[in-house]
């Protein structure tokens, strides 16, 4: 199979794809543009995992737009496929969806309250608006339009021609035994159908009874629903005959005018790639192992006179900070759910710098402020002219597209340091505006706006995904108590920082002075470096930052105390600490 040899060398995979993408097209289509494609299935919110469908093949043709070429990326909106059940967890559904099993997905009323015609358009609507802030550039295709305006109906006619032919590839898998599957890490039970690409993978491969086998599925003209048996058909008439096994109705049409099925799974992904005559599309790891839909559609597409395209595996996304959930219950955070909490950027970065084979996850808790410093200090490298080029190109690729940057935060503060003010100021944004201009007083904060959408997204992380008990309240009155129990060192630790505050009233200076208390208590200059230092200086400054939280919060740990100290302001913290 045409699968592209993954390195484990740490070069710039999107490169390599597209110089392989760009030979292969010309190759096969010269003086065509090149395609590329994805599936995704609107069966319900389509999660993160799911976007690597999608950012894979973008990334590549995007690098091949940059280079000159014209290519075209198709995602195929799999709306034509069966409603298979009810997702637990959707807002706006309940059991009674039920009775939909086995219609079109866009046959399937939209969740109670949404504004969409139906089932498919309404997930379909959430992944589009998500593509377009990330800068995904796509020719979508429904499916159903495809089937149901007659687009494929030679493609059916020929595959109906050819049932023994596909019957004798499908036959050589149906007898064996399905490898075990070589599981890069333990997975549970969400993540497996999580893994899902293109396509219903679990799809049978067409029906086999005393008529023969058939790759067709028609829709009951009755109940709408594909729990049908074809009992006959007639290559000359194109006459076909089937019965439902859901109502008992039965029908016979001829298949050259009737536009109500389509091609079962393993059938209809190769028909496309010839139809489309797709260069480049990825897998998910269900359809790529031994007998699945990516190895014997490579058999199968050849009857349609098309080629298997290159297609890398790619492997699962995680996540960290939510409950894993299956994305048929609805808990599984989609592209919108982390657009809500960080920029696409910073999302674009995580698909682009690891290669599709790559397992990675996208953080929902404390992590994400990792991820950011991470970004940040990057960022600060490709200015400087220090990163790694696969840094850069990975940096490169998320920040823009050939049709240019993405919007940005005209001063991206650290992400930790807005999300600690906004967890302090709770939406209080004229606070907000006077603590985030204090941190720099030679270059003070106009307005929030220059540390927009940053702000908002570390806002949006605080108020949705920081628990309630780690979220920060500053004390209203001193801890009279605590005050008193002060033994001499802390008191005078207290009266060192009270004495600095207003000389240091910045973030580098309060960083300065609440680190260089416990040295200067200890007997060495408040700039000495830890490598000056004895190991115990640490201890103490471990003990210095638990009790001044504890003054401030009521907590031994909390915000970073010079981003606190500022947002608390120099009046409330003298109060705070029993001046």
């Amino acid at each position: 199979m045409p699968i592209v040899a993954q390195s484990t060398e740490t070069t710039d995979w999107v490169s390599r794809f597209a110089d392989e993408v760009i030979e292969e097209s010309e190759r096969r289509a010269p003086g065509k543009p090149v395609v590329v494609a994805s599936g995704l299935s609107p069966s319900g919110p389509i999660h993160l995992g799911n976007l690597r469908e999608v950012m894979t093949p973008h990334l590549v043709a995007d690098e091949i737009r940059r280079r000159g070429h014209q290519v075209r990326h198709l995602i195929s909106w799999d709306d034509y496929d069966r409603y298979r059940k009810v997702p637990a967890g959707v807002a706006g559904i309940d059991e009674s969806w039920a009775e939909h099993i086995g219609k079109p997905l866009t046959s399937v009323p939209a969740p109670r309250g949404s504004s969409h015609p139906n089932w498919a358009e309404h997930f379909k609507a959430a992944m589009i608006e998500s593509l377009a802030q990330l800068g995904v550039e796509f020719d979508g295709i429904s499916q159903t339009e495809q089937y149901t305006s007659g687009a494929y109906r030679e493609q059916i006619l020929h595959a109906m021609r050819h049932r023994g032919d596909i019957d004798a590839i499908l036959a050589q898998y149906r007898t064996k035994k399905a490898p075990k599957k070589q599981q890069q890490k333990p997975v549970d039970e969400a993540e497996l159908e999580a893994e899902e690409g293109s396509g219903a993978a679990s799809e049978d491969d067409g029906s086999s009874g005393a008529a023969g086998y058939f790759p067709y599925k028609p829709y009951c003209g009755n109940c709408g629903k594909d729990l049908t048996t074809v009992t006959s058909y007639d290559d000359d008439t194109t006459e076909l005959a089937y019965t439902c096994n859901e109502c008992a109705f039965a029908e016979t049409v001829r298949l050259s005018e009737f536009n109500r099925g389509k091609l079962v799974w393993k059938v209809d992904w190769p028909m496309r790639w010839a139809y489309e005559g797709v260069i480049f599309e990825p897998s998910g790891v269900d359809h790529s192992s031994p007998g699945s839909s990516f190895q014997v559609g490579g058999q199968i597409v050849g009857i349609f006179g098309g080629k298997q395209p290159i297609g890398p595996m790619y492997a699962f996304v995680g996540i960290s900070g939510m409950a894993k959930m299956s994305s048929s219950r609805g808990g599984v955070p989609t592209p919108a759910d982390a657009l809500k909490i960080m920029e696409p950027q910073l999302l674009r970065w995580l698909y682009a710098r690891r290669r599709p084979n790559q397992s990675f996850k996208i953080a929902f808790d404390q992590e994400i402020q990792r991820l950011y410093d991470e970004w940040d200090k990057l960022a600060a490298k490709v200015a400087d002219g220090s990163a790694l080029p696969a840094d850069v190109a990975a940096y490169t690729r998320a920040v823009g597209t050939a049709a240019g940057e993405l919007p940005r935060t005209t001063r991206p503060l650290p992400y930790r340091t807005l999300a600690s003010v906004a967890d302090i100021t709770a939406g209080h944004e004229d606070q907000a505006l006077r603590i985030l201009s204090e941190l720099d007083p030679e270059q003070p904060l106009g307005s929030l706006d220059e540390v927009r959408p940053r702000y908002d997204r570390a806002e949006a992380w605080i108020n949705t995904h920081v628990p309630a008990d780690q979220r920060t309240i500053v004390r209203d009155e001193p801890d009279v108590e605590l005050l008193k129990s002060l033994d001499e060192a802390s008191q005078q630790s207290v009266r060192l920082l009270l004495d600095g505050l207003a000389d240091h009233w910045s973030l580098d200076g309060l960083t300065h002075l609440v680190y260089g208390v416990p040295k200067v208590q200890a007997g060495f200059p408040a700039d000495a470096t830890p490598k000056e230092l004895p190991a115990e200086i640490k201890t103490a400054q471990r003990s210095f930052f638990a009790l001044l939280y504890h003054l401030l919060v009521g907590r031994d740990t909390g915000p970073r105390l010079p981003t606190l100290l500022l947002a608390v302001g120099q009046e409330r913290v003298r109060k705070l600490l029993g001046e």
